[in-house]
């Protein structure tokens, strides 16, 4: 085989070419060469990936309700503070600390022999002044025939008549104080106002006690029933009453729905409770309302002094429902992607003013007949296209899962 005019992967021009001709053909198989490497650049590329296949629904008004929380203080039907009404040594502590006492149960014994002293005393002027009383009567008894008969004058028997009711005054002056400090002496044994449970006992047997004591015995909360006092904000005061029928605040509160406590570890109490006292005047300092709910509490098993939150229905109405799953939190915002007619998603920023169960209620940010996708948004980006799912069957899946 000839070598000038074969050679293997080489290609060999004949030298006995002209310059121009070698030049020619050079440029001809360079451009050859880029065509052949652009057919294969061209075939090689892979296929541009597919728009992704996400639900897509259309958002609609709804009638709903909302729960609002409200931090709430509780305490007792009555809680009452027991205080000394006299003066003296605690003889006898007759309770320990939490105990349950029924009304009228002792509690507490001062020391009662001065004021049983005093007490007698009392007794003794009593009997004293009955006994002038008697005299007095007998001195006007002696007097009046005498003074019929003329045997003495009138004087004598009008200054007998002023000394018996001296007499008959100060009977009555003898009864107040024997009243007096039988009151006193019936304080020394302090006994329970109200069925309730007892609180601290700062005072022990000893103790000098008296009723200018800044310290109480002991404090008495009677909790067949409690008291969750809460604040309402003037704008939620406004939309509170402007849910409920009734033209003054008390209608209103007969048409009120029953409320819910729960309690500080956020367990709901099983009992609902009624609001039936809205405060006369708003805070100036905090610029709320106080509003007050009674719950039942039959086992006693809130006490006074306890917290809690009231849950709060409010009705809404024609409001924009978006689904919890539908949404992205980024920076303290809340968004979702919505879907234009050339199906491009855009992130939007939406304002959430309430929650009723997997939805968000919406004020801002969308509007009925927009299109928001329902999930797999965490993979989206804006102005990426995609092909909607608006299968029913599947949307509701979806939101019913979530």
């Amino acid at each position: 085989m000839n070598s000038e005019t074969f050679i293997p992967k080489t290609i060999i021009f004949n030298t006995n070419l002209k310059p121009t001709t070698i030049m020619k053909k050079i440029s001809f198989l360079s451009l050859m060469a880029v065509f052949l490497i652009s057919c294969a650049d061209k075939s090689q590329a892979p296929a541009a990936a597919p728009a992704p296949v996400l639900p897509v629904m259309t958002i609609t008004t709804a009638n709903t309700t909302t729960d609002a929380e409200y931090p709430a203080a509780l305490q007792g039907a009555v809680d009452v503070e027991i205080r000394p009404q006299i003066s003296g040594n605690l003889d006898r502590v007759l309770v320990d600390e939490g105990a349950y006492v029924t009304k009228g149960q002792a509690l507490f014994k001062i020391n009662e022999r001065p004021f049983r002293e005093q007490y007698n005393n009392a007794q003794a002027s009593l009997h004293a002044a009955e006994a002038a009383y008697i005299n007095a009567q007998l001195e006007v008894d002696k007097l009046t025939p005498l003074v019929q008969n003329k045997v003495v004058s009138d004087y004598q028997l009008k200054s007998a008549k002023a000394s018996q009711k001296i007499a008959s005054a100060n009977i009555e002056q003898a009864k107040a104080l024997a009243a007096s400090a039988k009151i006193n002496l019936g304080y020394t044994t302090i006994t329970a106002p109200v069925n309730g449970y007892i609180g601290r006992l700062p005072k022990k047997q000893g103790s000098l006690v008296s009723a200018s004591d800044v310290e109480a015995l002991t404090t008495l909360s009677d909790v067949h029933e409690v008291y969750a006092y809460f604040s309402l904000s003037e704008t939620d005061f406004i939309k509170f009453k402007s849910q409920y029928a009734g033209n003054s605040i008390g209608d209103k509160i007969k048409n009120l729905p029953p409320v819910t406590l729960l309690l500080a570890d956020s367990n709901v109490y099983p009992q609902t409770g009624k609001i039936d006292m809205v405060d006369g005047q708003f805070d100036k300092t905090t610029g709320a309302i106080t509003v007050r709910a009674t719950f039942p509490n039959p086992y006693k098993t809130l006490r006074s002094g306890n917290t809690g939150k009231i849950r709060l229905g409010l009705q809404h109405d024609d409001a924009i429902l978006v689904p919890q799953s539908a949404t992205v939190e980024m920076q303290d915002k809340v968004f979702v992607f919505t879907v234009s007619k050339e199906n491009k998603v855009t992130k939007m920023p939406i304002t959430v003013v309430g929650k009723n169960g997997i939805n968000y209620l919406i004020k801002d940010g969308v509007k009925t007949g927009d299109q928001i996708v329902l999930s797999g948004i965490d993979k989206l980006q804006e102005g990426q296209v995609i092909q909607p799912e608006k299968s029913a069957a599947k949307i509701a899946q979806i939101i019913n899962k979530k």
